[in-house]
């Protein structure tokens, strides 16, 4: 049998570490146990404990395949035991460097007919994860479905989405963990004690997203994306030699602390493109949101963003404001107002865009066009133009391309998570590193830490981002309180923050040319000026937009934050917060600190220490905060801005107004 473990480095390897069932782990420090064992019956079951009290009690473990039996009826035949303390790097990130300290255990299991199945685990001081590699007697593996269970042994409060197999885009939801029917991952939770949990997935491939089914109580089920809709349909079709992506469990007794977790990443294989220089985080701007507000289109009528005209004034806006990039949506031949989804050659543009123009200029001010592909979620069309269009790309110097799959699913009704999902989404990350190119992919599947992998994979969208402010009630408060929590568990979103005008008072009068959105509904962004400038710290992304109208950044003494906030950070932290409460965050680029905190609609004064600080060196810390009369319904747009020299002995003091933010620039003084 192929034995998949990548346990390659820095290990001290025990064979047959334990002979007899049950079998136990611990994490390096202590505090998290885990327990393996074979029911009666030869059923895998684990168990985990927290500071010595159970926090998962007895859970199946296992797969459920056509003519090959990965249930029951195991006996062990081998457990290895190994430790790994290693650090590592990455081109980019939240943190460039980072430690992998875990301990490893490895039950190797032979069943029915010959089958095997090792089922790995590795536990880490905050948290867990654990896989299945099988080895069948047969060809192919049909897999229907997963009996992976998570029996939590008390109930908690939980901040979870729907368990949807075609879309993130839901707002999250607050309840007792005992009442979530189904969830999509990563769902957070928080217990008696201050015990934080969250249970996700690491390292997708050639293998379906797993959502979460209550099967009572506080007792949890995977289930897997089907292939189809169909009844009776496949999740997955497998080789005879597989593995699974790992099941994961972050621990921690603060909220913060799942925040600064490296253990989605450290799950992931390290990066296998073997020159990585030419991927660069950056700042961008670009035309999107006036489409999304309806004052633009996407092409095919008068009100086309993107032509060439605009561009250019793009490309000028991006070189005089220290922003490296300008995203074109719409750029693109065969848009047909603001409704229809193209039938794109996705090398040919709009007859009002100049490509060849713009990309000439683009490189003369030194600016990346990032390019837009929409596909509409039909996958073979974009598969059959994919290496062409790629090469055409990267012909032209274009190093950064923004997918999209807009629509209920993919072609066919297949579902976006299924197996046939997460093969296309890879297939398009490998054909991009292939020619240097970066992707930023929205409606896409969710993040699991490929990014270390495949670091070209930047950024991506799966939940609601802001676009959802623009044709609807929008994006509630304690959406952003949320997210750093949940989604942004797995990987960076591109939330494309930044929206000046959010009550959209410049574009009153102005001619709405959509035709989709919610009629009747009042617009507007649900934050204060300041918690937008905050948000280019707190929602992490190595891409990060500034999102809004051009026109309204321009001469805004607010605007000077983004000009001086560098997207290629080294290393962050969360510093302190609560799950849809606040968050408060700093990201070090150099010898610079950018500090973001935000809050839902409860106002709160905020206490923060500068101990994060270099010791011994003075900085200018530029504060932008909100107005002491500010709040997101009656005074979004009251703001201050104030200076401050500060070493890292001080304490600043911030009110945040209800929905409000503050950001700080920390400049060291020469």
């Amino acid at each position: 049998m192929k034995r998949l473990s990548s346990l390659l480095v820095c290990l001290l390897t025990l064979a047959a570490c334990q002979s007899k069932l049950p079998a136990t782990l611990s994490s390096p420090d202590g505090h998290i146990g885990l327990t393996f064992s074979l029911t009666d019956e030869g059923a895998p079951r684990y168990a985990v404990t927290v500071n010595g009290k159970p926090f998962i009690v007895t859970s199946a473990l296992g797969l459920e395949a056509d003519g090959v039996n990965l249930t029951d009826g195991f006996h062990v035949t081998n457990i290895e035991c190994a430790s790994v303390d290693e650090a590592w790097t990455q081109p980019w990130g939240e943190n460039k460097e980072n430690r992998d300290c875990h301990n490893a255990m490895t039950v190797s299991l032979e069943g029915e007919g010959g089958v095997q199945m090792d089922v790995e685990f590795r536990v880490f001081d905050d948290g867990l994860g654990f896989r299945y590699l099988v080895d069948a007697p047969q060809d192919t593996v049909v897999v229907r479905g997963e009996k992976s269970e998570f029996r939590f042994a008390a109930d908690g409060e939980s901040w979870s989405i729907p368990g949807d197999f075609n879309s993130y885009e839901h707002l999250y939801r607050r309840m007792p963990l005992s009442e979530v029917p189904d969830a999509n991952t990563p769902i957070t939770v928080k217990f008696a004690d201050d015990l934080y949990a969250s249970v996700h997935e690491a390292a997708i491939y050639d293998y379906p997203e797993m959502v979460l089914r209550n099967i009572g109580g506080t007792a949890f089920q995977s289930a897997l994306a089907p292939l189809s809709m169909q009844p009776g349909a496949p999740c997955a079709i497998l080789d005879e030699d597989f593995s699974t992506p790992w099941r994961t469990v972050q621990i921690s007794p603060s909220a913060v602390g799942l925040v600064n977790s490296a253990l989605i990443l450290n799950l992931n294989e390290p990066c296998k493109i073997a020159d990585v220089s030419w991927i660069k985080p950056m700042k961008y701007v670009g035309v999107w949101w006036g489409m999304h507000l309806g004052i633009e289109s996407w092409g095919g009528d008068p009100y086309h963003g993107a032509t060439t005209e605009a561009a250019l004034r793009y490309i000028d806006f991006a070189a005089a404001n220290n922003i490296q990039g300008v995203l074109f949506e719409g750029w693109n031949d065969a848009w047909r107002g603001s409704e229809a989804l193209p039938d794109f050659d996705f090398t040919k543009a709009a007859q009002d865009f100049d490509i060849e123009k713009v990309l000439s200029y683009a490189r003369e001010k030194g600016i990346a066009f990032i390019s837009h592909n929409e596909t509409g979620g039909n996958v073979p069309r974009y598969e059959d133009q994919l290496e062409r269009s790629f090469d055409w790309l990267e012909a032209g110097g274009v190093h950064a391309v923004k997918t999209g799959y807009a629509g209920g699913g993919l072609v066919g009704g297949i579902p976006r998570h299924s197996q046939f999902g997460v093969r296309h989404f890879q297939k398009v990350v490998e054909e991009a590193a292939g020619r240097e190119i970066m992707i930023d992919a929205h409606e896409t599947i969710k993040a699991t830490g490929i990014r270390r992998t495949w670091p070209n994979f930047m950024t991506r969208e799966c939940a609601r981002g802001m676009e959802y402010n623009g044709w609807s009630a929008g994006n509630p408060p304690s959406h952003h309180e949320i997210l750093p929590y949940t989604r942004l568990l797995g990987g960076p979103m591109d939330y494309t923050p930044g929206v000046f005008d959010v009550q959209y008072r410049n574009i009153a009068g102005k001619k709405q040319v959509r035709t989709w959105g919610q009629p009747g509904t009042e617009c507007r962004v649900n934050t204060t000026l300041c918690k937008q400038i905050a948000n280019w710290v707190v929602l992490y992304s190595p891409l990060q937009m500034a999102c809004d109208l051009m026109e309204n950044y321009q001469g805004h003494p607010a605007f000077q934050f983004f000009r001086d906030f560098e997207a290629d950070c080294d290393a962050s932290k969360a510093l302190q917060g609560e799950v849809g409460e606040w968050i408060a965050v700093v990201r070090r680029a150099g010898g610079k600190y950018f500090y973001g905190a935000t809050t839902d609609e409860c106002a709160r004064d905020i206490v923060q220490p500068l101990d994060f600080l270099e010791e011994g060196r003075g900085y200018e810390a530029v504060i932008y905060a909100d107005a002491p009369d500010a709040s997101w319904k009656k005074a979004p747009y009251a703001y201050t801005i104030t200076q401050k020299t500060v070493t890292a002995a001080d304490t600043l003091t911030f009110h945040l107004a209800s929905s409000g933010g503050v950001a700080v620039s920390f400049i060291p003084i020469p």
